[in-house]
């Protein structure tokens, strides 16, 4: 790609998104997330009227008389856009891969944060840490990120997503909204080649990392306010009735040979899928993770809009 086109690239997803922070989602973002993060400003005696969920039960306990924390509302919030750029993502059945359509969310959400005067961070990540930008402001700032999505190019092809949490937890000091988009198609649990050996053999290989994604998700989101962007394409759920295919993981370069004519097989590859994302459904609601399943094929900004009123509800409620 040429100076001029990734210029005119990222341009053409400046005005993109900008219409949709301006004109669908308006204030969705901020009321969805403004205020989350909190300072703490002080500990003293407690007051009768004040929030008995304030007390600090262990100083209490010590001194033997009621004590409350008090809390400062952050004025900004610092938005981490954390970006699966492995393998897999270079998959995409329709009109866009799935980093395409990663980076045009990511941006949409960027912007929405400058808008908002908030600070904003890029991770671009495999199965290492392939990039990370520091939080800033502004509009020059934004399309940066916009250009390292679009444009960068991965050393590594395999996922691992707790490391990435884990480095984002090292390198963030001060609570933060988390964006994780990805397809959950990481090889030791859950990707393309878990899903050729369910096919072959039924039984899915252990996990050889330490920590796994969704303990290291529900600790991201205890130190932080993490939401998951689940990327997905439909093609990875049904295949079509088109033969013999030989099926290729993206990230380990596994290949799999399968006849589609038969109903059968068709039809296990799609139970398949469909246990694997309600296996990860309920894992990722026991780690109170706020998660967003979003279809390559679908528009997204319609989807965020409502998410984002949601949780505004629930802030309210």
């Amino acid at each position: 790609m040429t100076v001029t086109e990734l210029l005119e690239s990222v341009r053409r997803v400046e005005v993109r998104t900008n219409r949709l922070v301006n004109d669908t989602m308006g204030g969705a973002y901020l009321s969805g997330f403004k205020g989350r993060g909190m300072d703490f400003e002080e500990l003293r005696e407690y007051i009768p009227g004040d929030d008995v969920r304030d007390i600090d039960w262990n100083v209490t306990h010590r001194l033997g008389r009621p004590f409350v924390k008090r809390f400062r509302e952050e004025r900004e919030l610092t938005a981490v856009l954390a970006v699966d750029v492995s393998a897999s993502s270079s998959f995409g059945s329709a009109s866009r891969t799935k980093r395409e359509f990663a980076a045009e969310i990511a941006a949409t959400l960027a912007f929405s944060a400058a808008k908002n005067g908030d600070k904003v961070a890029l991770l671009l990540f495999t199965d290492e840490v392939e990039l990370f930008v520091p939080p800033r402001k502004g509009r020059r700032h934004i399309l940066r990120l916009v250009r390292e999505m679009l444009t960068f190019k991965p050393k590594r092809r395999g996922t691992e997503i707790s490391g990435a949490l884990g480095f984002l937890n090292h390198v963030l000091h001060r609570r933060a909204l988390v964006f994780l988009l990805t397809d959950f198609l990481h090889t030791n649990a859950g990707g393309a080649s878990v899903l050729a050996s369910r096919l072959v053999s039924s039984l899915a290989p252990p996990n050889h990392t330490g920590r796994d994604v969704i303990q290291e998700l529900g600790l991201t989101n205890t130190r932080h306010d993490v939401v998951c962007l689940h990327l997905h394409d439909p093609r990875e759920c049904e295949l079509p009735d088109a033969g013999l295919l030989t099926i290729e993981d993206a990230e380990t370069g596994e290949l799999l040979e399968l006849n589609s004519t038969h109903r059968s097989v068709r039809e296990r590859f799609a139970a398949t899928n469909a246990g694997r994302l309600a296996e990860l459904d309920r894992a990722l609601i026991r780690t109170g993770v706020d998660t967003l399943r979003l279809n390559t094929t679908e528009p997204f900004a319609p989807m965020l809009q409502r998410f984002f009123e949601i949780r505004r509800g629930r802030r309210r409620g």
